[in-house]
């Protein structure tokens, strides 16, 4: 997930009008001082003021990078504040992994990299954006309405893998309960699916489909897309 953290303020900077601007919004978020943030780049705070008031041309690729893994490690060194805000989250609430991805992802080439077999009858043809890999009891013991957001990242446009899924009725009844929706539902190595869980899949129109990889495989899997 600290890959993604780092492109996607990387890519908002390169993608602005005004770079120098985005690097101290980031870096005032961050909660970082350009004293900070200078002795870990191993430079001067003016050579942070400069680019952050335009005075310098713009930052080139290999600034912008060293600049935001600096904040990142920063932000480690203070206890991971804007990591946990921005996605990273802890593994007590179940995630066991998130990515988005580079690129979209034609649901079927998902289906096909993960073993995977639909057992509803919806469309399969749909853009995945990216994935969310979660362990079914812990994430129901400690995820409220709340934070259920959080498990989306950046966009809905993405497959909710739920591993430790016996019957499959409690998380197609979570995803059929939250105003936001994945686009697809895959359970990892499930037992029968319930009849009610495949009914609720096609009400909402979410593909349901099922692997028999198991959470690390599906990790390594996913991670060469």
């Amino acid at each position: 997930m600290e890959a993604e953290i780092r492109e996607k303020i990387a890519g908002e900077v390169v993608l602005s009008p005004h770079p120098g601007r985005t690097l101290r919004k980031w870096r005032e978020d961050f909660g970082i001082t350009q004293r900070d943030l200078a002795h870990q780049l191993s430079t001067v705070p003016s050579v942070i003021s400069d680019y952050e008031s335009e005075r310098r041309a713009s930052p080139g690729a290999a600034f912008i990078r060293r600049y935001v893994d600096a904040l990142v490690e920063v932000d480690h060194h203070h206890g991971g504040r804007m990591y946990q805000q921005l996605g990273g989250l802890p593994a007590s609430l179940g995630i066991l992994g998130r990515r988005e991805f580079s690129a979209a992802v034609p649901l079927p080439k998902l289906a096909a990299r993960l073993d995977a077999m639909a057992v509803s009858a919806v469309d399969l043809h749909r853009d995945i954006h990216g994935f969310t890999l979660i362990d079914a009891p812990k994430a129901i013991l400690s995820i409220d309405a709340t934070r259920y957001s959080e498990v989306f990242g950046w966009t809905t446009q993405r497959a909710l893998i739920f591993s430790q899924v016996k019957y499959g009725r409690s998380p197609m009844v979570a995803v059929r309960a939250h105003p936001l929706k994945p686009s697809a539902v895959v359970f990892s190595d499930p037992g029968r699916v319930d009849p009610l869980a495949v009914r609720l899949s096609e009400v909402e129109r979410i593909p349901l489909l099922t692997t028999p990889l198991h959470p690390a495989e599906i990790l390594t899997r996913l991670e060469r897309l």
